[in-house]
């Protein structure tokens, strides 16, 4: 999911529809891509590299255990070597589990960031090609909680998708800050790569949260006026690792309520820069930060209740139960044209249990 390893993808996965197709296959092999990412298992390829993400849950079964390392001899330069050195080792150092971080009411929102990419960054890039924690981008916002509760236990690698996650779960105490989902797709070497990163907005500064293998494609201090700064930005780390942006997909403001059952709304806004050009794509960028904006202003946005933003709690894991609100997504627009707005029926939860 890196966009700046030649061998890898930016952390989310795969297509790269921003570009003219010069056959039916092409057309194809980017048509199956976009149908993945739609169905939340874009991790299936990697930079053109096979990747697994592992469905049975924790503890890892024996095979995708076993295929996790047949994939790490096949990808690893040094083969089949690597996974024999490490699985024969019997001296193997225990690893710490990472403390979730904790604040006083007195820390500042841009302190409280530095600190929880800190503790994301203690998890590491996850290198095996497996990823450990299935993240279906269909299920309620509560149920992609307890699975950002399960990775603070588990404290395994992880990868951008996973990231985004657990930087919600862990911002969800903040009530001041907005966060919402910033998906880019760039092309290298014949490949198209995959990133995604949590964007955030504090007092009108953007930045954002997340991981990567390169330092310049995940943490961003909230210091940027407007959020075409913050996307010229890791335009321009790509363009330092010879990857070119080819499409970003925008998402809305996510609830801070824990407990809801609506969808996060991954790609409200998708802006193909070959299609729109820099200046549309930039005023693309401004009008997708208005709309935000004005649902904020307006009361529609995330849930975030008023007296909850006067005072930040402590701790991410301290969240009180609210009642079920009904998901308010509205259409995404590709390319910057404007769709009109529909409501969309409660997900299915049939057989979805609340877990306290």
């Amino acid at each position: 999911m890196d966009a700046g390893m030649s061998g890898g993808r930016e952390d989310g996965g795969g297509g790269g529809a921003a570009v003219v197709r010069r056959s039916e296959a092409g057309e194809g092999v980017v048509q199956r891509e976009e149908e993945q990412e739609e169905e939340g298992d874009e991790d299936l390829r990697d930079g053109g590299v096979p990747f697994f993400v592992n469905r049975g849950g924790l503890p890892i079964d024996v095979a995708t255990w076993e295929r996790m390392w047949k994939h790490v001899a096949k990808i690893h330069p040094d083969g089949e070597k690597v996974a024999l050195r490490i699985r024969g080792a019997t001296d193997l150092p225990k690893i710490p589990i990472p403390s979730v971080p904790t604040f006083q009411l007195s820390a500042l929102i841009p302190e409280r960031l530095e600190a929880i990419q800190r503790y994301i960054r203690e998890f590491q890039y996850n290198h095996t090609g497996t990823q450990f924690f299935e993240i279906k981008k269909s299920r309620p916002l509560t149920g992609l909680m307890d699975l950002a509760k399960e990775m603070t236990k588990e404290a395994l690698p992880i990868k951008c998708l996973e990231a985004v996650i657990l930087g919600i779960y862990l911002t969800n105490n903040m009530p001041t800050l907005e966060r919402f989902p910033i998906s880019f797709k760039t092309y290298f070497s014949g490949n198209y790569f995959s990133h995604i990163v949590l964007g955030v907005n504090f007092g009108g500064r953007f930045g954002a949260l997340g991981i990567s293998r390169r330092e310049d494609l995940m943490y961003k201090a909230p210091t940027f006026r407007t959020l075409s700064e913050l996307v010229f930005d890791y335009e321009e780390a790509y363009r330092r690792c010879w990857h070119t942006l080819k499409k970003v997909k925008l998402g809305q403001y996510v609830s801070h309520d824990p407990h809801s059952v609506e969808q996060i709304e991954w790609k409200h806004s998708i802006l193909d820069l070959e299609k729109l050009g820099r200046e549309d794509f930039r005023k693309e960028l401004e009008r997708h930060s208005r709309d935000m904006r004005l649902k904020i202003s307006k009361g529609i946005g995330p849930p975030s209740p008023t007296k909850d933003r006067k005072k930040d709690v402590s701790s991410p894991q301290r969240s009180q139960s609210c009642p079920h609100r009904r998901n308010s997504r509205t259409e995404r627009r590709p390319s910057g044209e404007k769709k009109t707005t529909e409501p969309k029926a409660m997900p299915d939860l049939k057989g979805y249990q609340i877990r306290v």
